[in-house]
């Protein structure tokens, strides 16, 4: 399969054109304003499989944004790859501290990526990541290379928890049954060290609302006589963590199962460096759970952090005010066999207990999911370590993230699938955050390497059967 870096290699300006052209598109879900956008990438999406090589391709409509399905059905008798991915983004916000507007596409030299990467939001989560997928399979169609049958469904609600993915997988079991799910919306340690992600954190995300007063107040007039919510609200959340930054909801860690010695010695083999950790993200000291390393905190341990908080008055100049109402959206991140919904319920219960008498305080579950672990014993990671071994001359290291993509254990308890997270984003490439990026040699790298995934998943199912 040679021919893979010719034809990227004669296709280079178009693949990257193409993704720009999708990354122009602003399909924020979270925001309805977007809504035409949204339902604009969809058929984006549509029109670039039938291109690509799909021999059905359909839009398949939900409660919410519709979900692409295409397929291209070489041999029933050959395996099936169901490929996932998602063409909504996050919210730019803050606006001002991108360095170029986040959908209009620019291409700049970084230190990390001296070929360029693409600024944009979307870049690389997952705009780019998924659309690999894409010219990967118009290579193999194009060249006669395809080896099994290839199945896409991608999503345009990821990044607001995939309600109607949810609700639209236990309805299209057959139309999705597969051997094995492929999912690149996750990253490698290094462009010279690549990794496989072998574990997700789960999620449960919250929001928070504490009512005082019936109304706004003067400060002057009614301060330190009534309940102020934000200043209280702010005492509940500092509350939520101990002295050892240990989460003191009760319950909270009653599931968690700790890692042993040796699985934890396995981890710190994984190269890291805690100066230049702290260097990237221009900190004096990392911080965390007492008795667990950087990496440990961020994979294997369960989180609560505070994503947004507001109240009062926060325009320019002053207003001496006590708010009537104070806000918070707070995320959990969970390990294995944390179940999403008890853990929102234990948070629930305990915020609410923990309310002094003089404000109200209501909690409103967002989503969320379960976390979830791949063997690394299987035949589908045996096939992608090769796959990584073959374009980046090197064994991938297999690696936990601290992400989470809920949907995994979704397909694995409907679809009955395991699923193999081949990601070539990098930490640094800002997903969720002001200058998102994807290097452009990660985005070539990625549909040099896809199809070596292909031809080995074939080649060892059929000595297993």
């Amino acid at each position: 399969m040679n021919t893979i870096q010719s034809y990227i290699k004669d296709h280079k300006n178009r693949f990257l054109d193409e993704l720009i052209e999708l990354l122009k598109i602003p399909s924020v879900s979270a925001d309805p304003t977007y809504k035409k956008e949204v339902i604009s990438t969809a058929n984006f999406v549509l029109e670039s499989l039938k291109k690509a090589g799909c021999d059905h391709v359909e839009i398949c409509e939900t409660p919410g944004y519709p979900i692409i399905y295409g397929e291209k059905i070489i041999d029933k008798n050959l395996p099936t790859v169901l490929v996932y991915g998602h063409y909504d983004v996050q919210p730019a916000d803050p606006i001002d501290l991108w360095t170029s507007p986040p959908f209009e596409p620019v291409i700049k030299k970084t230190a990390i990526h001296p070929e360029g990467a693409i600024f944009a939001r979307g870049a690389c989560d997952d705009k780019g990541q998924m659309y690999m997928h894409v010219k990967a399979l118009e290579f193999m169609t194009s060249s006669g290379n395809l080896p099994c049958n290839v199945k896409f469904m991608i999503e345009g609600e990821e990044e607001v928890g995939s309600e109607s993915l949810a609700w639209f997988v236990p309805r299209n079991k057959e139309k999705l049954a597969n051997d094995v799910i492929l999912i690149s919306d996750t990253g490698m340690i290094a462009n010279d060290i690549p990794s496989i992600t072998t574990g997700l954190r789960g999620l449960s995300y919250v929001e928070v609302e504490v009512t005082g007063p019936n109304r706004d107040l003067h400060s002057g007039l009614y301060g330190g006589a009534v309940a102020n919510p934000i200043n209280i609200l702010t005492k509940m959340i500092a509350s939520l963590h101990d002295e050892n930054n240990h989460i003191t909801i009760p319950g909270f860690y009653d599931t968690v199962v700790d890692l042993s010695e040796e699985e934890r010695a396995e981890m710190a083999k994984a190269p890291f460096s805690i100066e230049n950790y702290k260097k990237a993200l221009q900190i004096d000291a990392t911080h965390g759970e007492k008795g667990y390393t950087t990496n440990e905190r961020n994979s294997i341990r369960p989180t609560l952090d505070v994503n947004g908080i507001w109240g009062g008055y926060t325009g320019k100049g002053a207003k001496t005010v006590i708010a009537s109402k104070a806000y918070a959206k707070i995320s959990m991140r969970l390990v294995p066999n944390q179940d999403w919904k008890s853990i929102t319920q234990l948070f629930k219960n305990h915020f609410e207990q923990i309310a002094p008498a003089s404000v109200s305080v209501k909690v409103t579950p967002h989503h969320g999911g379960q976390g979830y672990v791949t063997p690394i014993d299987n035949i589908a990671y045996q096939a992608a370590s090769i796959a990584y071994e073959t374009t980046f001359g090197k064994k991938p290291i297999p690696q936990r993230s601290g992400g989470s993509i809920p949907i995994v254990a979704l397909f694995e308890k409907e679809l009955k699938s395991k699923t193999i997270l081949m990601g070539f984003g990098l930490d640094s490439d800002a997903i969720h955050s002001p200058n998102e990026h994807f290097g452009i040699w990660n985005y070539l790298k990625g549909i040099e390497t896809i199809p070596y995934f292909y031809q080995h998943f074939t080649q060892l199912s059929k000595k297993n059967n």
